[in-house]
């Protein structure tokens, strides 16, 4: 390349030479840059120029609009080059080094031969280096310096070169070959001809490439140090467990998963589960110690470890044993005792297939059910575990959720047999009647599997999503009313119904367990007071209203206070708790009990009600007045009650001849039945045979005997259907004073559960039809004078002797 000369121009200053089309490329004067060559007119033009031993003029096409006169679609500025020696490579086509000497002007394209021929002028570049200039060539090599200490792809021998550069126009040249830069932005600097303001450009340039790379160099160094921190740390990982094999320890994380897999080979698991575990170690074993999934996988494996899936307790099939405890932790509840003593007779027997029972106890609250679990349990020999369902409205609170939520857990069922801690025990499901459901699912619904004895032995939770056995397990599920309990939930229990306490029942209970725990949380001792049953009595009547003993305990407690506060404070306490005691501690009754009528009345009948603290007395009063063959019946009575005093009355009537009514007096009469204390709402049946009584009384004036009470349906035919309820009913009219009782003939079975002592005391009289009813319950029939119509001429004639008798008793004025 130094052998071939500068060209020479002629006298117009115009050089003519062969013309190479520059693609891609941007040559400056002075540099070298390897140039690919293809067959065509680039490579003719540069052979002839090796021919004749002269430059080429190197064409570049326009890349962007430029505020230079130009030669059509060529760059109005080219560069004068010389071409080295000419390379053939093996793919055909040719390489060459290619020197800039100085840049031209295009003057004129020839194209009319097989390789383009250029005439341009000479552009001689001569700048005198000023202070300014001097300042800005300074601050350019320090902008290049500083590029070339952060970029690796630039060598360290170009700031070398550009410090050795005095003409701001090559240094220009220099640099903006050296850097990235674009095609277009190359072009740009090839064109401006003024060093200074090429320089200024390139020092612009610099900024901004000096810019990124820093940025580059920031991020690279911040990936560097987490990189060389993450080595480190396995660095040191690996140092670590090189030392613990060394002292025979080995590394934590494995033997924690060793720890575990011998802890799932020695437990007692089901097949299906012991897979499952040891399929999560190896997912476990093959993850990173820091990994998020590792502590999901951990609890699971815990859950299935602490499941209680083969240990069981056994069971103590003791009858006698089993009979002692419940009587002594509870007094009554015959049927529910008698059911457990049955369950644990069959399993001393050893029958072939071993069935729980799945209990349901349904009575008001207060009444035993959760405390009887708890003694079955200590008879058994069981482990106890208690949920309550009361306000459960979500059906993964039962099933549990699944693993890919977070924090999910199983289900209340697999919690509490986890807690249990054995297979077997008596699992008390409290407030089943208070299930909810919304948008969450149906609890009740998931309760289908866990109480049916067909499927429980295989109970799947959505967590663990593997079989669970419940067969073992004895449930017991309370509830204070069946009505809102599905009937497919009812149907996999056995109900076992708690009446509710009757008084005598209930001074036993307090006078064995009530009073002495009360007088123990008192501090006080149990020869220091002694409650006496007719105060206690009072207080069951006349301070509480209810079918358990919660209340009266609460009562039975203040009035232990009382006493304990007078003791404290050194004061006389009374040794004997009377009625009086009572009124003074605890201030004036609260209930008053309905009493039985003190004489016969006509029309006045006492029916027998029974209700969830228990059987009361309920007068039924029947009136007649003038009117219009109307009835009405008040005192906030329900539909079925409404429907029983019609099917009362249709029977009166149709029964005229018999009583000796007259039909037609129905037509100017009005009947008014009511039923006293009227903000209680009432209803039922089995006040049938009492409206009735009390109907064909005020109709024929024969009176109702005061000491007789009645329950019982009726229908138009007078029969007297059954009705529930007979044992509170019968305590309520003993405890009202009544002396005969008329009940359905096919309630004398329900006699049984009866105390004998009440029994003894009433005169207890079965009917079958209304007739047997009347004979007992009215006066015997005695003649009576015909019932006056109240028509209008005698209603005027008895207001008009009204009006005169009034005149003549008004004194003067």
């Amino acid at each position: 390349m130094y052998r071939i000369p500068n060209a020479v121009s002629d006298d117009e200053g115009i050089i003519e030479l062969p013309g190479v089309v520059l693609t891609d490329l941007v040559i400056f004067p002075r540099l070298t840059l390897p140039v690919f060559l293809t067959p065509g007119p680039n490579l003719l033009a540069i052979e002839e120029a090796q021919e004749n031993v002269e430059p080429v003029i190197g064409l570049m096409k326009r890349e962007w609009e430029l505020e230079f006169p130009d030669s059509g679609k060529y760059l109005g500025i080219g560069i004068e080059m010389v071409v080295g020696r000419i390379l053939t490579m093996p793919d055909g086509n040719s390489s060459a080094l290619v020197q800039g000497r100085r840049r031209v002007e295009i003057v004129e394209v020839l194209e009319d031969g097989p390789f383009p021929r250029v005439r341009a002028k000479i552009i001689e570049e001569s700048v005198r280096v000023t202070r300014r200039i001097d300042a800005l060539m300074r601050t350019t090599r320090d902008l290049f310096e500083r590029c070339v200490q952060l970029d690796r792809s630039l060598p360290e021998e170009a700031h070398l070169v550009a410090m050795n550069i005095n003409e701001p126009g090559w240094l220009a040249d220099m640099i903006c070959t050296s850097i990235s830069l674009s095609v277009h932005e190359r072009q740009k600097l090839l064109v401006i001809l003024d060093p200074e303001e090429r320089l200024k450009r390139v020092n612009w340039l610099l900024a901004q490439e000096l810019d990124v790379l820093q940025l580059e160099d920031e991020i690279q160094t911040r990936v560097q140090s987490e990189v060389d921190r993450s080595q480190r740390e396995f660095y040191l990982r690996e140092q670590m467990k090189a030392i613990q094999t060394e002292l025979g320890e080995g590394d934590i994380w494995t033997r924690e998963i060793n720890e575990l897999k011998e802890k799932i080979q020695t437990t007692d698991l089901p097949t299906e589960a012991r897979s499952a575990a040891l399929k999560e170690i190896e997912r476990l074993n093959q993850m990173p110690q820091m990994a998020p999934e590792v502590g999901i996988i951990r609890t699971y494996l815990d859950w299935i470890l602490e499941l209680p899936w083969n240990v069981s307790t056994e069971d103590n099939l003791d009858v006698k044993h089993a009979a002692e405890i419940l009587e002594n932790y509870h007094y009554g509840l015959g049927k529910a005792k008698d059911r457990i003593l049955e369950y644990i007779a069959v399993r001393s027997l050893k029958p072939k297939k071993d069935r729980q029972p799945i209990l349901c106890f349904v009575g008001p609250p207060g009444t035993g059910k959760t405390s009887l679990g708890r003694s079955i349990a200590e008879a058994l020999g069981r482990k106890f575990v208690r949920l309550s369902l009361g306000g459960v409205r979500d059906e993964a609170e039962i099933r549990g959720h699944r693993r890919t939520y977070i924090g999910a857990l199983p289900g209340r069922i697999l919690q509490t047999m986890r807690r249990a801690g054995s297979i077997n025990p008596l699992f008390m499901l409290d407030e089943i009647d208070k299930l909810g459901a919304d948008f969450r699912g149906d609890p009740s619904a998931a309760l289908l599997e866990v109480l049916d004895p067909e499927q429980n032995n295989a109970f799947s939770d959505h967590y663990l999503e593997l079989s669970f056995d419940l067969s073992k397990v004895m449930f017991i599920t309370t509830a204070n009313s069946m009505t809102t309990v599905p009937p497919a939930l009812m149907d996999r229990m056995e109900l076992i119904e708690f009446p509710g306490y009757i008084e005598e029942e209930k001074v036993e209970i307090a006078r064995r367990f009530l009073i002495p725990r009360q007088l123990e949380e008192s501090g006080l001792e149990e020869h220091e007071t002694r409650l006496q049953e007719v105060a206690l009595r009072k207080i069951i009547r006349e301070y509480t209203y209810e079918a358990g003993v919660r209340n009266l305990e609460r009562e039975i407690g203040r009035t232990c206070r009382k006493i304990a506060r007078l003791k404290s404070e050194k004061k006389k306490f009374p040794r004997q708790i009377t009625p009086t005691v009572i009124e003074k501690f605890l201030g004036p009754p609260e209930f008053f009990q309905t009493e039985a009528e003190r004489t016969d009345e006509v029309g006045v009948a006492t029916a027998i009600a029974w209700t969830e603290n228990g059987g009361e007395i309920m007068p039924v009063e029947v009136l007649i007045l003038d009117g219009k063959g109307n009835m009405q019946i008040t005192g906030q009575v329900g539909d079925v009650m409404q429907e029983s005093a019609q099917a009362a009355f249709s029977y009166m009537k149709s029964r005229c001849h018999e009583l000796m009514i007259d039909p037609e007096e129905f037509e100017h009469l009005d009947i008014h039945i009511h039923i006293p204390e009227g903000a209680i709402p009432k209803d039922g049946p089995s006040a049938g045979i009492t409206i009735a009584t009390s109907l064909i009384s005020a109709i024929t004036e024969r009176p109702i005997y005061k000491d007789v009470g009645m329950t019982g349906e009726i229908t138009l035919r007078g029969r007297v259907l059954p009705i529930g309820g007979l044992k509170e009913k019968i305590l309520a009219a003993h405890r009202a004073g009544l002396k005969r009782v008329l009940i359905p003939v096919r309630n004398q079975k329900d006699l049984v559960d009866v105390p004998k002592k009440v029994l003894s005391d009433l005169k207890i009289i079965p009917v079958m039809h209304m007739d047997q009813v009347l004979e007992v319950a009215l006066h015997p029939p005695v003649e009576r004078k015909p019932r006056l119509r109240a028509d209008k001429k005698s209603v005027k004639k008895r207001a008009a002797k009204k009006a005169e008798k009034t005149e003549t008793t008004q004194p003067a004025s």
